[in-house]
């Protein structure tokens, strides 16, 4: 095995572009480690309705990038305080869903630092009750990767504040918050020390050295590569919200002026169709802004920018462009 050192990179949409270069371009004969560390970043998974699995207002408050991953499972939330391994090998035609086979090296590390990790389920690893990695896997032509998170000093807060955690799903893993069943790994060890030192001790663990860790060097190819990739797919808004199926939204809101009801249409993370409703006072003829919305990126820029030269008071009365974009998320 070889470890790919993803440079020091912190943007998700390039170290995503790097895992993926990596599984479908390097040499078939070895497998790899990918670790990186992600800015502020929420993860979806592949088929999930990325605006059904994050807070927008959160998000765009604190400039958090929102990238589709190539694995299925849940939306994550990363920051600095988390770290990421890749395990990247063959598909054998076993390992697909093994997620023992591919946790073990990390819950074997983990409890050399004193941290009494174990698998948990189908692919979480928890450790004193409580959840600090969660894994999930992606095939494609013989190759295969096994990546997760590990928690090791991460916002927790961030981390609710920042996904939709639906009702139907904390009522049946029997939960009462995301709070009550998440922790750092930082807070299970005995010894003090930054997320870089961590890394550094896993990776020693993991390949159980003392001296140099076999590592891939990247070409300048690889390089060149990876970053076109991260452009053509990573940084892509279809990529990142197009692929949400499609789904209804109904947003109401008592004004001083009335009940606005805006229902709207996206497929694709488009408008589709909208319509309005409510009992407020205006002049002009709300179907003037169905159409403007008809056709716009299901997003707040691509709301604002659908209504940017419309005069909103003229018709809903006394409220405020602001207001109404609000009331669509």
């Amino acid at each position: 095995m070889l470890f790919l050192d993803n440079l020091g990179h912190t943007d998700p949409r390039y170290n995503l572009a790097m895992e993926e270069y990596a599984l479908k371009n390097l040499p078939l004969n070895d497998s790899y480690l990918l670790f990186y560390i992600n800015q502020p970043s929420i993860i979806v998974g592949k088929n999930q309705n990325t605006l059904e699995e994050i807070n927008p207002q959160f998000v765009d408050d604190n400039d958090i990038i929102v990238v589709r991953r190539l694995s299925g499972g849940g939306a994550v939330y990363h920051d600095l305080g988390n770290l990421n391994f890749s395990f990247i090998t063959k598909d054998d035609g076993e390992s697909f869903h093994n997620f023992k086979k591919f946790t073990e090296p990390v819950i074997q590390a983990l409890q050399r630092f004193g941290v009494q990790a174990e698998l948990s389920g189908r692919n979480d690893i928890v450790a004193e009750g409580k959840k600090i990695s969660g894994n999930a896997m992606f095939a494609t032509k013989g190759r295969m990767f096994s990546h997760g998170t590990l928690m090791f000093d991460s916002e927790i807060e961030n981390v609710v504040s920042a996904l939709n955690v639906k009702m139907d799903k904390i009522a049946s893993k029997g939960i009462k918050s995301i709070r009550s069943r998440v922790t750092n790994i930082l807070e299970l060890m005995d010894e003090e020390m930054s997320i870089e030192q961590f890394k550094q001790l896993l990776l020693r663990y993991i390949f159980d050295t003392e001296g140099d860790i076999p590592k891939y060097e990247w070409t300048e190819k690889d390089l060149q590569a990876i970053q076109e990739l991260s452009e053509k797919r990573y940084q892509q808004w279809d990529w990142n919200y197009g692929r949400s199926p499609k789904f209804n939204v109904q947003h109401s809101h008592r004004f001083p002026v009335g009940q606005v009801d805006i229902r709207l249409d996206v497929v694709k993370g488009k408008i589709k169709d909208s319509k309005i409703f409510g009992d407020f006072f205006g002049v002009g003829d709300v179907n003037d802004i169905e159409a403007r919305l008809n056709g716009a990126i299901y997003s707040k820029e691509g709301i604002e920018k659908a209504l940017e030269d419309v005069d909103i008071q003229h018709y809903f009365g006394n409220v405020s462009k602001e207001e109404i974009v609000s009331l669509l998320f």
